[in-house]
């Protein structure tokens, strides 16, 4: 979630590769969105079961794999960047009160558009939560020498399944802490419900610092040229190890993959990975993706990834409005009488699905351009944080 250039800076100055990026996978993630407020008939599971599930949805909930990892890259990376034109203080300092904004609207206006209230029997702390507390936790680690950060980046992305023995029980000591950086559970609130740590922040501390790493790839002094050869052989590093580690079916993922009755299927079982808290394999897997895709856009000239980087200039923006136009159609579309016995609307096909969100991104992108022409303009230091 790159902040929007101080007063005065031309747009040029944000990196059209790093926007445009982040603008593909937020519109993955509206796809899923719409799978999760139009096609909740049919259940998905992290890692999917590939016998229930067809092939066309399995795809469709793959292609989502890639946003929170990649979200996560890039807040770290973003950090770097802005951390070289303010200093570190700064860097700091932005990643700490963006983090807290970002987890005040987890448990207030995301979950209000999940949940329908203020104060629902389950609170469920998902993507804009795990993010918030990696950018605070971030805020911390920028500090540590980058040898040091190196390591416990390292630790967090590929050495983090190996606490999966580590299973406390509610009323345990540390059950509560265990529960929001490791463990997903279920945690007691003071008004008698219930906070579902969906998201544990352990990984995706490690996917944040991993991309604060990787800032200097990004330095003024690195030609393009260069720059493309490191991020593709960075995400070519992270895809051979994930290919190794997967094909041994041993350690990087809890579920194992199985071959499957036609090669669809084997490759659907390989790629199947734990998402609550995200596995080793598929942090790796997703990561090296991320970096060759950001290599990709590098080669592609700033107009053709105009759109793509309206999305990208205005995240946080995009989110919310994205999340309460889905309740607001769904609901309208129910009190039209559209709802089934669940009450609920539902589409018809995971084709649907992809429809659904081709249609409803040029509307967002309207308002996202309105948003990213407003922060380039106004200058205020709140547009920042969306």
């Amino acid at each position: 979630m790159t902040p929007s250039p101080a007063v005065g800076t031309p747009a040029a100055a944000r990196i059209a590769s790093i926007d445009a990026l982040r603008g593909l996978v937020m519109l993955l993630m509206l796809v899923d969105h719409v799978r999760d407020f139009f096609y909740l008939h049919v259940p998905v599971r992290d890692p999917m079961d590939l016998a229930a599930t067809p092939p066309g949805l399995a795809v469709t909930r793959l292609a989502s794999h890639l946003c929170a990892p990649v979200f996560l890259l890039l807040t770290g990376l973003s950090a770097h960047l802005y951390g070289q034109k303010h200093g570190v203080r700064a860097a700091g300092a932005f990643l700490f009160t963006r983090g807290l904004l970002l987890i005040v609207l987890e448990v207030t206006l995301v979950n209000l558009a999940w949940t329908r209230s203020l104060f629902p029997p389950i609170l469920y702390l998902q993507v804009i939560w795990a993010i918030g507390l990696s950018m605070v936790a971030l805020a911390a680690l920028l500090w540590l020498p980058r040898a040091l950060l190196v390591l416990a980046a390292a630790a967090l992305v590929l050495g983090h399944n190996g606490l999966d023995g580590l299973v406390l029980e509610p009323g345990e000591t540390g059950y509560v802490v265990w529960s929001i950086l490791h463990q997903r559970g279920l945690i007691e609130l003071p008004w008698g419900g219930m906070a579902r740590t969906s998201y544990p922040v352990l990984p995706w501390i490690g996917a944040a610092a991993a991309g604060y790493l990787l800032g200097p790839v990004f330095a003024g002094s690195v030609a393009p040229k260069d720059r493309r050869a490191r991020l593709l052989a960075l995400g070519g590093a992270a895809l051979s190890a994930f290919v190794v580690l997967r094909g041994l079916n041993g350690y990087g993922d809890p579920v194992s993959w199985q071959p499957g009755e036609t090669p669809l299927l084997t490759a659907l079982s390989f790629v199947n990975l734990t998402k609550y808290p995200p596995s080793a394999d598929y942090l790796l897997m997703t990561l090296g993706v991320g970096l060759w895709l950001l290599a990709l856009f590098e080669t592609v000239p700033d107009r053709a990834l105009a759109g793509l980087r309206t999305f990208g200039g205005a995240p946080l923006f995009f989110y919310l409005v994205h999340l309460w136009l889905l309740r607001l159609l769904h609901d309208g579309a129910a009190n039209l009488g559209f709802a089934g016995p669940s009450n609920r609307v539902e589409l018809g096909s995971a084709l649907q699905i992809w429809l659904v969100a081709a249609i409803l991104a040029w509307p967002l992108w309207a308002v996202c351009r309105s948003m990213v022409r407003l922060k380039r303009h106004a200058g205020g230091a709140w547009l920042r944080y969306l």
